[in-house]
């Protein structure tokens, strides 16, 4: 097997970028030396399934989670989590916040520094 590397990005067509994904999992099961049908077992699908999405051709979203679940590939996914961000506006109200001065309880000083 020649150790195809793909780029993905986005001048690739959605053909290219499904064999580069069925490229990943075949890699991915060969590196850790399992068999088809033992990965499509695990994941509770067939081997032609499985097969099929080493090929590049269309499976669902669903076999595909299962696959890489299997694999212990999860971690691939996080690229589409959704981090929360604070928007400009509610970051200058918390700065706000955190800037006020702390004063001494119960003493009042004048512009010289000495208490009243």
């Amino acid at each position: 097997m020649t150790d195809i590397s793909y780029k993905i990005n986005n001048k690739l067509s959605d053909v290219a970028i499904e064999k580069a994904i069925g490229h990943f999992i075949r890699h991915t099961r060969k590196q850790q030396h399992r068999k088809q049908a033992d990965v499509a077992k695990a994941a509770q699908i067939s081997r032609s399934t499985l097969s099929l999405l080493e090929r590049g051709e269309t499976v669902t979203l669903s076999t595909l989670i299962k696959v890489l679940r299997v694999l212990d590939e999860l971690q691939t996914l996080q690229a589409f989590e959704v981090k929360q961000q604070l928007s400009p506006l509610a970051l200058a109200k918390l700065q706000k916040k955190e800037r006020q001065r702390i004063r001494e309880s119960g003493t009042n000083l004048n512009d010289n520094g000495t208490t009243w």
